[in-house]
């Protein structure tokens, strides 16, 4: 017995006896939950899947079989296996790209995934993205990275990875020195001096670094520091969606550490990450949104600039602990005469951060993009930032929630023949002197047009029309014209019925929330007039791809031609649930467009 065990057993690892050993163990029912996703190891006539694949790749390059050395053999069957293990999860086989994203991979999964790495020798990009079920086995994936050398892109996001995986990588890191991009965002296991585990192990040609919204602290930031201090050609740090990576702390009598104003025994969050970016003169990009920057982050990054200055992109959006500060930062932005972006939205900023950095704009030569979206001040002073700007290279300046006024609306008109992507939402100054901001367009120029809660009337969605009809727009890939109830229905039908937007993409008619045109509790809802007109203008709209009519009510027969008219096409529709017994039909109609 004993001697007819090791016969079966002969030629093969310890590793693989452990492979047999699991797919004995698993039970049928979990075999019967995954048949719609695995396939059958054995063909119908006896033979085996990848066999055929092998035969099929031969048959269509048209090689005649004979004779083969046994090692290819051996090879052709290692790729076979490849592709039966690609396959039974949707994807296709690519010798140099493996994007299992969205899989919902398992632990056995990626132990086979181990298994045939040998044959994706020529792997050069691994995604395994949004796998959130191998957290915590990654270890029996990364013992095989040797047999894939030649890895220049890993990508981990949201895989639910704990520290004992950081590790496990950071110990295999050695075997890929062509490493170039790593991701390993949306593993909130890594917060907390998990990094640990791949410092100093990443080598130097690593470009791309992504840590979005992994809780990082401020411990973690020194961590980070020491990692970077070692990657003189990493072009982009995203270290986004960590709001304790920047919090300041002190060190109280008793040892415990307590949040407050900095001054003497107190820790900068970013102290530890800052002084290391010297050591990367060739970062491009660097994003620190939602991190918990305070004034004092400003001055210590603001400081760093002398070293950056290849900058072509900084993001410090979402961090309200900035305002009152950027007179510490807006100084040294003269230091990155390459910056093309800057985002600020959501910063809080005040009039005296608004003029500080309105100074600092005629040194940014090369400027493309400037977000100040969600600062209420900036309504007050569009007319200084678009003086400040070089008008003819700008090509984004998102203006929402900025409370802008009739002079904010004239000095945008300025600068409205340069932007591509134009956003003045939730600013109800607009409604009724659109006009104005129209009549600056220039054809094929803008492709995004957001208008969303502008409080827009008729007169302006028939001025929209005219542009439409001239062929302004005709370049137009999004246009928001949501939580807008002041229109009536001439309008809809006025700007719907001219055409002119035959690159339109997405097309957003929403209403507000708790409204509805008719009323959303009347149990036989009139039919909306401008309907018709819409349903009219689908073949002028040829890539769509998404509509939204959320709020508006529509009636059996109503929604039946709406997804009669989309029967054939790939447009997400966007409406809200049938109430009551109507909800039944519409089910089946939504059922039967995606069964066909």
């Amino acid at each position: 017995m004993e001697s007819s065990d090791v016969q079966r057993g002969r030629g093969r690892s310890p590793f693989d006896l452990i492979m047999n050993q699991i797919r004995r163990k698993r039970t049928t029912s979990d075999r019967k939950s995954t048949s719609g996703r695995f396939l059958s190891r054995q063909a119908e006539s006896g033979g085996l899947p990848e066999d055929r694949e092998a035969e099929e790749e031969r048959d269509g390059a048209g090689v005649v079989p004979g004779p083969t050395d046994p090692a290819e053999s051996v090879c052709d069957m290692g790729w076979g296996r490849v592709c039966v293990f690609v396959k039974r999860l949707g994807k296709r086989a690519d010798s140099r790209t493996l994007s299992l994203a969205h899989c919902d991979l398992t632990a056995t999964d990626v132990l086979e995934l181990a298994t045939l790495l040998p044959s994706l020798s020529l792997l050069e990009e691994m995604d395994l993205s949004w796998n959130e079920l191998i957290g915590g086995c990654l270890r029996s994936l990364t013992s095989h990275l040797q047999n894939v050398g030649g890895l220049r892109t890993l990508r981990l996001s949201c895989c639910r990875l704990t520290a004992d995986d950081i590790t496990a990588l950071g110990e295999a890191l050695k075997c890929v020195p062509m490493l170039e991009v790593l991701d390993l965002s949306w593993n909130a296991g890594i917060g907390g001096s998990a990094l640990q585990g791949i410092v100093g192990k990443l080598h130097p040609t690593l470009r791309e670094l992504y840590l979005v919204a992994c809780q990082l602290t401020e411990t973690d930031a020194t961590i980070l520091g020491g990692i970077v201090s070692v990657l003189p050609r990493l072009c982009v740090l995203d270290a986004s969606c960590n709001p304790l990576l920047a919090h300041t702390q002190t060190e109280a009598e008793d040892g415990s550490m307590s949040k407050t104003e900095p001054g003497k025994g107190s820790v900068w969050g970013l102290g530890g990450l800052v002084p290391s970016l010297s050591h990367t003169p060739s970062l491009t990009t660097l994003r620190l949104h939602d991190c918990g920057l305070t004034t004092q982050s400003l001055g210590l990054l603001g400081g760093s600039f002398h070293c950056l200055r290849s900058l072509c992109q900084l993001d410090l959006s979402c961090n309200k602990g900035v305002a009152g500060g950027l007179s510490l930062l807006s100084p040294h932005l003269a230091l990155l005469s390459h910056l093309g972006g800057l985002d600020l939205h959501l910063c809080c900023l005040t009039h005296t951060d608004l003029q500080a950095l309105i100074q600092a704009l005629p040194s940014l030569t090369e400027l493309t993009e400037l977000d100040l979206s969600s600062n209420k001040e900036v309504g007050g002073v569009v007319s200084d930032i678009v003086s400040a700007l070089p008008l003819s290279q700008i090509k984004l300046l998102p203006l929402n929630g900025c409370s802008l006024n009739q002079e904010s609306l004239s000095a945008l008109a300025l600068a409205m023949p340069y932007l591509q992507c134009i956003d003045v939402s939730w600013s109800k100054m607009v409604g009724g002197r659109l006009a104005l901001l129209l009549e600056a367009l220039q054809p094929s120029a803008t492709q995004e047009l957001r208008l969303s809660s502008c409080d827009l009337t008729t007169v302006d969605l028939l001025h929209l029309a005219v542009v439409c009809k001239r062929g302004v727009l005709s370049s137009l890939r999004v246009l928001d014209l949501s939580y807008n109830g002041g229109v009536g229905e001439e309008g809809w039908c006025g700007l719907l019925g001219e055409g002119g937007l035959g690159s339109l993409e997405e097309l957003d008619l929403s209403l507000r929330p708790l409204t509805s045109k008719p009323s959303l509790l009347t149990s036989n809802p009139s039919p909306l007039t401008w309907l018709p007109t819409l349903l009219s203008a689908f073949p002028h709209l040829p890539a769509l791809t998404r509509l939204s009519l959320q709020r508006w009510t529509l009636t059996a027969q109503e929604r039946e031609q709406v997804n009669h008219a989309l029967r054939k096409r790939k447009v997400l529709l966007e409406l809200d649930p049938v109430p009551f017994a109507s909800s039944a039909n519409q089910e089946g109609l939504e059922e039967e467009r995606n069964e066909e």
